[in-house]
Order: structure tokens, then sequence, then C-alpha cells
């Protein structure tokens, strides 16, 4: 099995990521398409373990994290591209997924994040969380920022990563880079941030805050005068503000409640869908947080339509809702109507029809 053939391939026409499984062809994922390579033989078991053993390469640590947990995340680089690696089994056979990360970062702008995200970096404190679900650009997103922050501030950015996907190199900032894992830079998410208070970063960045420990300690690391930016696996960000608040025990919850509505600033929840032309379309739904968002959280009951009815009327401070970038999209033609209905209820899509309808008033100055 020619794993670098199937690389070079995967480069060449531009693919996401590389899905090898036993009993299959290599498997191609192109603008969310999967697109077998029909020149390759199908996969066979051992093949699998050949892949396996080219991804490990002998690494102890490695072996002994797959063997324990039947599962390991990993980075590799091939041809100057860094991969993003994820071997697990499947019947008992390893199966490989690949994510292949581009050189070249592309800019906050090129991706269709709002100029409101990038403001709140210069937060001198506080919790500024993207989120989103699996393969929704968070990582991508949350490089961009880096990489702003990096070529406009003075800063000391610490990061802590699993693995590690962009490698960043110091400019007007100063960037230190942290593997989290066995045998890596550190055990934990939660180990990292506790440590990071005593490394003197002004901006910590949490590649994924996965449990109640890590959060503390980000909101720790924000109480203490630090600017906090983490991932969360979430689909909308009035389920970020529940989840959060669920990490904790109902006694608990009161005044965590309190303390998130100091500190969190900002939430970015972020879909990536198909456009019009082929290409991938960031569709951002983002919360300021102000008085209003902050009173709805201390509230005793989350309601999260008054949290969508905060993010609709809090447009003048940066906040956008996501039937208001779903509407836009459509009227600039980057996706269909029928993309824009699958991505709401039903009962909100006579509103998105009316805002719409209001775009294009808006946009075509003989219609009004």
């Amino acid at each position: 099995m020619n794993i670098d053939r199937i690389l070079d391939i995967a480069i060449e026409k531009d693919a996401s990521d590389v899905h090898l499984i036993a009993e299959n062809k290599p498997i191609l994922r192109i603008a969310r398409d999967l697109v077998p390579i029909e020149e390759m033989d199908v996969i066979t078991p051992e093949d699998m373990y050949d892949v396996y053993d080219y991804i490990i390469r002998g690494n102890v640590d490695k072996d002994a994290v797959f063997n324990e947990t039947r599962k390991l995340d990993t980075s590799y680089e091939y041809g100057g591209i860094r991969l993003r690696v994820n071997i697990s089994y499947s019947c008992e056979v390893p199966t490989c997924t690949m994510r292949l990360i581009k050189n070249e970062l592309p800019t906050y702008e090129e991706l269709g994040v709002p100029d409101v995200v990038r403001r709140m970096t210069y937060q001198p404190q506080g919790l500024i969380l993207v989120t989103g679900k699996t393969n929704s650009g968070k990582t991508t997103t949350l490089n961009a920022l880096i990489n702003e922050i990096n070529n406009t501030q003075n800063k000391k950015i610490l990061t802590l990563e699993n693995p590690i996907e962009y490698r960043h190199h110091s400019k007007k900032s100063l960037i230190v880079q942290k593997e989290v894992g066995r045998g890596q830079d550190s055990l934990t998410f939660s180990n990292g941030v506790k440590n990071s208070l005593r490394e003197d970063c002004d901006i910590l960045v949490i590649g994924e805050i996965r449990d109640k420990e890590t959060m503390e300690a980000g909101i720790e690391m924000a109480e203490s005068g630090h600017l906090v930016i983490g991932t969360l696996h979430t689909k909308s960000c009035a389920e970020t503000i529940d989840r959060m608040i669920n990490f904790y025990e109902v006694r608990d919850q009161s005044s965590i409640k309190y303390l998130l509505s100091a500190l969190l600033k900002l939430v970015v929840s972020q879909r990536l869908l198909k456009g019009t032309d082929g290409k991938l379309v960031l569709v951002p739904e983002v919360m300021v947080v102000d008085n209003i968002v902050a009173g709805i959280i201390r509230k005793e009951k989350i309601s999260v339509s008054e949290i969508e009815d905060a993010i609709q009327s809090g447009a003048e401070k940066g906040s956008i809702g996501l039937i208001n970038s779903l509407a836009e999209l459509f009227v600039k033609d980057k996706i269909t109507l029928e993309q824009a209905k699958a991505q709401i209820e039903e009962k909100n899509i006579e509103i998105l029809n009316r805002t719409i309808m209001q775009l294009k008033i808006k946009n075509d100055p003989n219609r009004r």
C-alpha cells in the first residue's frame, strides 16, 4: 500500500481529509463529498496495520496510548503539510482518518469570521469561546485569530492543543505552543491551564474545553486578569451557555452563572455549508455578552429563546443571529434557500423569509 501516493493525490485534489478503512478503497473528502481514489486497490486488514506502523514510527508512548485506550490522536508531517491523525478500531482492525492542514493559514476575513470577533481579542481579560459541531472549522478560526493577534498585538500567547495543527512563529507577539497528551508537553488540558498561571502569558488559548476541571481552570485564569480563548463542541450560542453551566452540580450553578455573566465576553458559534460555488461557506452566530445577555445568564432558569432574542436585538453591539447570517448568505447567492431552511426549526422559517425580504429591499433602492 503506497501511503505517500495517497497523500500526494489528496494534496493535488485539495482534499480536507483522507479515510483509510479496511475493505474500502482510500477515500478523500473534497468540499464535503466523499470521493474514492479509483486507481488504488481495496485496503486489506494487513494494509491497515502497515498504516498504523507508518504513523506510529516506533514511538513507544503513542503505541502505549493506542493499546490502552484503543484510540490515538496525533500529528504527522508529509511534504511540508501537517496532518492531524486519528487511529481507532473497527471490527478489531485499525481505521485511520487524516485531516490535511494547509500551510497557508487563511485570514479571519477570508474565512468569513465577523470583525467583532477580532475586536474582542483586544479585551485585557475575560473569556471568548469559538463553538460548533465537529468539522465546523473551529480550529481554523481559532488559529486565524491567533495569527491576527500575532501580527497586530504585543502579547505573550500560550496555546494548549491536541494535537498541534498550525505551527505559529512569533512576530509582534511571543507564541508558545504546547501539545497535550501522554508523553507530550502537558499531560492534560487542565494541567496546562493551571501551569499557565505561572508562565506570565497575556492570552491563553485552550484547544478544547471538554470537562469541568478544564473549565474551572480557564475561568480562574480569566478571573486573574488574562484573556482566555477556547473551543466547545456545541451547536449554538444558547447551547454553549447551557453546557458550561451543566458542567457543575445544581448547588454550584448559581455562583458559576454570576462568574460567567462577568467574565464571558463573546461566543461565536459556527457552521460550514457547501456553497453554490462548491466551496465551503462559514455561517456564524455571534453573541456579544452585554448587560441584557449577562442578566439572562444569571437567571435561575436559562431560556434559549430569551438568549436568541437578545442576540437578535444586540445587532448594534455586534451580535449576529443565525437567521440573519443565513438570510445574508442567501441574498448574496452564497447558499440556496433550501440550505438556509435546513439549518433552522420549522417555526422560524417565516422569520427567515421576512429577513430575506428586508435585506433585498435594503440592498435594492428601487424596491424601497
